[in-house]
Parts: structure tokens; sequence; C-alpha cells
């Protein structure tokens, strides 16, 4: 009972105008910073992290702009869900990016596409399926009943496929990969430890994070390029804009620090063009070097 009403309220949201689902992400986000909140610690935390130059004003004006663009996000999924390519690629203000990601592909060795939690990912399930096939990495949602309605979304446009974090979905990133095709990883995502090599300790923001070195493996062993993507809000016309660029060499690095500095060296590139759209509520350092985790030590909110 309680999927069928979630699968009706994420449709029923999906009907409703962008302007909206922004306005109404405005107050959510508005609410969220007045009342205490696990995701409004987490971000003040992240936020003074990483950038300790800013003055406790300008941080705070940061956290309420992030609040409100992540409860924007959150708004427009379903639209972006249930809506038609055609509609959704009109909306994009896309640059040279497709083709630089085609240049790339024509060298026949696939792409690996690193897309960050920043702005709308979500509008790259319409976005790849106009370039090639693509196939994505997930982790499925806690939320029952919220994953069939996510895959349906993103394997709508027909040339995505979606693969869960596996065995079986890491084999069949490496065979779209040498098909010459594209294969979609978050890679700000925590791995779950740094046993067994699934990730090692590098700077973001300058701050120590448990980062994948999945991704510097698909470079290192099929030669691969990365690319790095985000869909941002512009707050005009077209309303998104396509970011993205091409990742250094030490990205296919032997050595896994060296390789996921430069990874997290493209995200936070990205990141700080639009830091008010990135997903700072998510707990990225909660594992440190020492053992220790900020967000314990973090007040509680009042």
């Amino acid at each position: 009972m309680q999927t069928r009403l979630l699968r009706y309220f994420i449709r029923f949201l999906s009907l409703l105008p962008l302007p909206l689902l922004r306005g109404i992400g405005g107050v959510a986000g508005a609410i969220a910073y007045r009342i205490p909140n696990r995701e409004r610690e987490n971000a003040r935390v992240n936020i003074r992290m990483c950038f300790p130059t800013l003055t406790e004003d300008e941080r705070d004006q940061l956290l309420r702009a992030t609040l409100k663009e992540n409860a924007i996000t959150l708004l427009e999924m379903p639209s972006v869900w249930y809506g038609r390519t055609e509609s959704w690629l009109k909306r994009l203000d896309m640059g040279t990016v497709p083709e630089e990601i085609r240049a790339l592909m024509s060298r026949g060795k696939g792409v690996v596409i690193a897309m960050p939690h920043l702005g709308n990912f979500e509008i790259s399930a319409h976005f790849f399926g106009s370039i090639g096939k693509a196939t994505g990495l997930y982790r499925p949602p806690r939320k029952e009943g919220l994953e069939s309605v996510m895959l349906e979304g993103r394997n709508r446009p027909g040339q995505n496929r979606m693969v869960p974090t596996d065995r079986h979905g890491i084999k069949a990133l490496y065979e779209a990969l040498g098909k010459g095709e594209l294969i979609v990883i978050l890679p700000d995502q925590q791995p779950k430890t740094a046993r067994g090599g699934g990730g090692v300790f590098a700077p973001f923001f300058g701050v120590p994070a448990l980062t994948m070195t999945l991704v510097n493996r698909f470079a290192r062993k099929t030669g691969a390029p990365v690319y790095f993507i985000s869909f941002v809000r512009t707050g005009g016309k077209p309303e998104y804009k396509v970011i993205g660029h091409l990742a250094g060499d030490a990205i296919a690095d032997r050595d896994a620090v060296v390789a996921a500095t430069e990874l997290n060296a493209g995200v936070e590139k990205l990141a700080r063009q639009y830091p008010a759209q990135y997903q700072w509520p998510y707990r990225r350092f909660r594992a440190q070097p020492d053992g220790s985790n900020p967000y314990k030590q973090a007040p509680k909110p009042e």
C-alpha cells in the first residue's frame, strides 16, 4: 500500500510545472534551515570544513542556498523521470560537451563518465540517451518502492541501462567499455571501506576523504578516458547548463592515491562553479584516517 501511494505521489509531482516545484523547493529549503535536522547539520559541517576562508555569514548564506537547491533537485526528479526526452533536451545549454564526448568515443575505448552529485544529475538519462548507449552504476535507494520508479525514469529514453553495485554490475560496465560505449559513475560516493582496495584517502576541498578506486581501475585497465560532467540550474533560459571537462592523465595512475586525488580534483572543479547546488548534506567525510567522525563531533541541532 505504501509503495502504491509513493508511486502516486511521485507521479503527481511529475505533473506540476517546474516554476511551482522550484517555489515549493525554496520554501522547503527555508524550513529545513529553520528546523533542526541532520541534513542541515551535515551540510553545516561540510561547508565549514571545505570553505575555511569564508566568513561565518558567508558560510551561513551558502548553507541556506544549499538546502534550497537540494530541495529543488529532489522535487524536480519526478518531472525528469516521467518527462519526454525531447522536452528536456530543449531545456539544456549543452555548449561543446556533446562534441567533446563523441570525439572521445571515436577512439573506440568507450568513455568513463564521472558525474558528481551536483545540480540535477537525473537529467543525464535524457542527455546520454541522445549521444549513445550508456550503462550506469547505482545503489538501490533505502525507501522501498522507490527503486522501480527510479529505474523506470533512468531507463526511459531506451538507450540507458542501470546496473547495481555488485560484481555483475561491474562486469557489465567493463563489457560496455569494450563495445566503445559510455559508462556512468557517481564519483563522490564514499566506498563502504578501504579494505580490499575499494577506497583510499585523498584530499577533497583540502579535507581527507575516503575515495573510490573504481574509476581508476576502469581507466587503467581499459585505457578509456574519464570525463567529468554535471547538469546545473541557470536561473534563466535555457534552464540548465551542461558543464564538463576531461580528466588529467593522473586518473589512470598506478598509484591509487594519485588517481583518487585527480578524481576528487575533477569533482571539486565542477562543484566550485556552482557550490550551492552540490550535495553538501551528504556525509562525505564520515571516515577519517585517524578514525574520527566530524559529524559525531558536531554540535547537536538546537
